[in-house]
């Protein structure tokens, strides 16, 4: 890849997705790759939605980025490749909709569509971040659990009337819609890595709230709505979140807008710019039990920062499942071996 960035934007050459990976998505996906053959299982599975016949799809019915065609979104799908290092430039779709919406599909060769709705409501820079969290996605691997969780949740419906089997299912469901929850603030962490604007960053997750009048918005305002819908009212409003989140799989945009910036301000951001970040080649080494770790440290330090009345009701609670957890982890990779 000979191409660079149309500016002087920081790459990252051999970076792992574990650089930015929200903990509990990391762990999650540590412990899917040490499975042999689980992904290969997973895209047979997915045989029903052939990623070719997608591709061909999207190529009658939507128009491909070239460089004469959309070149803008091109170069910017060319420079989140490039600097993510992905080692190859995923193509990039625009399709008709009004409504703002982007996503990566596929597996072998994903790819990436774009809304026009979305190429209406965001600015040059916005797109960058929005590009580069899709590309988050795709080196992640997101697209081949999120496919699992698709399998699952149409399984869970059709078993409906058998009552164990949908309550089993349905709990598989609810973890998977938490990862994946978690997967869209890994990703939006590449897209701020891609974009290297963090205002730029925080400017699209408000506008996917407020929609494109950005004069009438105020970032200082919407983070104060954040930490509002942090504290509820009382532990009525707080159940009422999380009842609010069954059947999501993205959080709402002032839990991603604060979480972005508080990642941001945390360090880990600049650390990866000076070049301080894990590398794709050691992967292979990533210890499963240590991944189970940071994520119940990660929950257990959301929980404490949390002013939210419902959380510090459930805090005990929650704090047995996650130990148990831990332990049942730790003997299933051998008191912390690798998994593999």
């Amino acid at each position: 890849m000979t191409s660079t960035p149309d500016r002087n934007r920081v790459r990252f050459p051999g970076i792992s997705s574990r650089a930015y990976e929200h903990p509990a998505d990391r762990s999650a996906l540590v412990a899917m790759r040490s499975l042999s053959g689980f992904d290969s299982v997973l895209k047979r599975m997915a045989g029903l939605f052939s990623e070719r016949r997608l591709r061909l799809m999207f190529l009658a019915s939507a128009v491909r980025t070239s460089e004469t065609q959309f070149r803008g979104l091109h170069d910017m799908g060319r420079d989140a490749a490039y600097i993510l290092d992905l080692h190859r430039i995923p193509e990039l779709y625009v399709q008709q909709d009004p409504k703002a919406y982007a996503m990566a599909i596929g597996f072998d060769e994903p790819f990436i569509v774009v809304s026009s709705g979305m190429l209406d409501l965001y600015d040059e820079e916005e797109l960058r971040f929005i590009v580069g969290h899709e590309t988050g996605h795709i080196l992640s691997g997101h697209a081949v659990y999120g496919t699992m969780l698709a399998i699952l949740t149409r399984l869970a419906t059709r078993v409906a009337w058998i009552p164990l089997g949908y309550i089993g299912l349905r709990i598989i469901v609810t973890a998977l819609e938490e990862w994946q929850r978690k997967a869209e603030l890994s990703s939006d962490r590449a897209g701020l890595l891609a974009g290297q604007d963090p205002d730029a960053a925080l400017r699209a997750l408000m506008k996917m709230a407020g929609g494109s009048r950005l004069h009438e918005m105020n970032t200082e305002a919407f983070m104060d709505q954040a930490r509002e819908y942090d504290t509820a009212g009382d532990v009525r409003d707080g159940l009422l979140k999380v009842l609010n989140l069954i059947g999501t799989t993205h959080p709402f945009a002032v839990s991603r807008f604060a979480e972005l910036d508080r990642w941001r301000r945390g360090g880990e951001y600049d650390r990866i710019l000076a070049g301080d970040y894990p590398r794709r080649a050691d992967d292979a080494q990533a210890k499963i039990s240590e991944e189970v770790k940071n994520a119940a440290k990660s929950y257990r330090e959301s929980w404490a920062q949390s002013q939210d009345p419902f959380v510090g009701l459930v805090r005990d609670v929650a704090e047995g499942v996650v130990s148990a957890g831990e332990r049942i982890f730790t003997r299933m990779t051998g008191r912390g071996g690798s998994g593999s």
